[in-house]
């Protein structure tokens, strides 16, 4: 008699989750700290080609990290993974990933791009001083697309992290970074991914 394997609910989460993670590949290949500067460059005009009151905030800013592609992809389990860079005074400080896990009632995919503005030294020497910080409740979400004043707008300068989610496409919605993990990583690690 043959042996027949039973996908047990455990076996089944193990194997969505490394379906989803490889699925979360951003395509960064052996030039990546170039290709990925190339990318930070291009989300940044394309935010302020879009979006020009944001210019304002951005450029105010104590810091900015940029995560010009984020890959979210679900069936049940789901992970979210891309690789951004601080700039700070207009000039790359750092290098991050960002990754979100979650599980429950969703399925499909997207790419977006995020921008969290850091508005004060506190903010932002907070972020670089944690190990892997994670974006919660005080991130202030300031939709683009909303056609928000970003230079004038009080309510944007009274929140220490202001968070930009744009340029989503996919069949899944409702970007957010909450509960997104932010990790320093070294440029040379980059290369060999």
């Amino acid at each position: 008699m043959g042996h027949h394997k039973v996908l047990t609910r455990r076996g089944f989460i193990a194997g969505g989750a490394v379906l989803t993670l490889a699925a979360c590949n951003n395509g960064l290949a052996t030039n990546a700290t170039q290709t990925l500067e190339g990318r930070v460059n291009a989300t940044l005009n394309e935010l302020f080609a879009k979006y020009p009151n944001t210019r304002p905030i951005v450029e105010n800013s104590r810091g900015v990290l940029v995560m010009p592609v984020m890959t979210q992809a679900a069936f049940g389990v789901g992970g979210t993974y891309g690789e951004g860079a601080l700039r700070v005074n207009g000039t790359t400080a750092d290098y991050y990933s960002a990754a979100q896990a979650s599980i429950g009632l969703q399925a499909g995919a997207r790419q977006f791009a995020h921008v969290l503005v850091f508005q004060t030294d506190a903010a932002l020497q907070n972020f670089r001083a944690a190990p892997g910080w994670v974006a919660g409740a005080g991130a202030f979400y300031a939709l683009p697309a909303d056609g928000m004043s970003y230079g004038t707008d009080t309510i944007t300068r009274e929140h220490p992290v202001v968070a930009m989610v744009f340029g989503e496409t996919g069949i899944m919605a409702g970007a957010a970074i909450e509960g997104t993990k932010y990790t320093r990583i070294i440029p040379s690690a980059l290369a060999t991914r």
